[in-house]
C-alpha cells in the first residue's frame, strides 16, 4: 500500500492531494488573486493528513510539480517537499507541471497545448499529443498570430493564458477550453504512482525547480 503526497504550486493554485496506489483520496486546493501558498500548502497538508487518517510516517514519497511556472510558488512547493522528504527518509518525485496541466484534457483527438502565463505576450507551454505525451520541449514562446500555425490538426488550448492567446491565434483549428485554467495535484496522483513504482526519484539535496528563466523582480 502506497500513499504519496501531491504538491502543485507553480501557479496560482496551490493545490495539495493524498493518493493511495495512484488514486486520489483527497484534494485541497484554493486559486487566489494572490500567491497564498506560504499560508496555505503547510495548512492543508497537516488537514489531509488528519482528514485521510494517516500519518506522515506512513507515507511513501511526495511528489512536486517542478516548473516551469511562478518562481515563488515553485520555491515554496519544492523547499516544502525537499524538508518533508529528508525529515521522513522517502524519496522525492518530480513532475512537469504542463504534463500535470495536459492531463486534465478529456479529449481523445488533436494535439493539446497547456500554457503557463510569462509577462506580456509570453507563455510557458509544450505540446502534446492526445494520449498526454509530451511532442516537443518545454519553451518559452512569445503569441503571436503565425504561432502554432504548422499544424493541422485541432488543437486544444488550456491555461490561464487563454484569455490573452485568443486575440492572436485564430485558426479555425484552434479551440480553447476555458475551464481548465491551473494545473492540479488531482492530476498528479497516477503519474506519481508511475513514477514511485519505476524508482523515477530525483536527488532531494540538489533538487531544483525548472524556472526555464531567470527570475525577474517586477519594476
Amino acid at each position: 500500500m502506497s500513499y504519496i503526497l501531491n504538491i502543485e504550486t507553480a501557479t496560482k493554485n496551490c493545490s495539495v492531494t493524498i493518493a493511495k496506489n495512484g488514486k486520489t483520496i483527497l484534494c485541497k486546493e484554493i486559486s487566489e488573486l494572490g500567491y497564498s501558498h506560504a499560508e496555505k500548502l503547510h495548512v492543508f497538508i497537516e488537514e489531509l493528513i488528519n482528514e485521510v487518517g494517516i500519518t506522515f510516517k506512513e507515507l511513501s514519497a511526495v511528489a512536486v510539480s517542478k516548473g516551469p511556472g511562478s518562481y515563488t510558488g515553485l520555491r515554496i512547493g519544492v523547499s516544502t517537499a525537499k524538508g518533508l522528504c529528508y525529515g521522513l527518509d522517502i524519496p522525492l518525485i518530480a513532475i512537469d507541471t504542463l504534463t500535470i496541466l495536459a492531463h486534465q484534457v478529456k479529449k481523445t483527438d488533436g494535439l493539446i497545448i497547456p500554457m503557463i502565463d510569462a509577462r506580456r505576450m509570453e507563455v510557458y507551454t509544450a505540446v502534446f499529443d492526445s494520449n498526454k505525451e509530451m511532442i516537443g520541449n518545454v519553451k518559452a514562446e512569445i503569441l503571436k498570430e503565425n504561432s502554432f500555425s504548422n499544424f493541422d490538426e485541432t488543437i486544444y488550448f488550456i491555461g490561464d493564458s487563454n484569455e490573452k492567446a485568443r486575440t492572436v491565434l485564430i485558426k479555425d483549428n484552434f479551440i480553447f477550453l476555458d475551464e481548465i485554467v491551473y494545473p492540479s495535484s488531482n492530476e498528479m496522483s497516477s503519474i506519481s504512482m508511475l513514477k514511485f513504482q519505476n524508482n523515477d526519484f530525483e536527488d532531494v539535496a540538489y533538487f531544483e525547480p525548472y524556472y526555464l528563466k531567470d527570475f525577474m523582480f517586477a519594476k
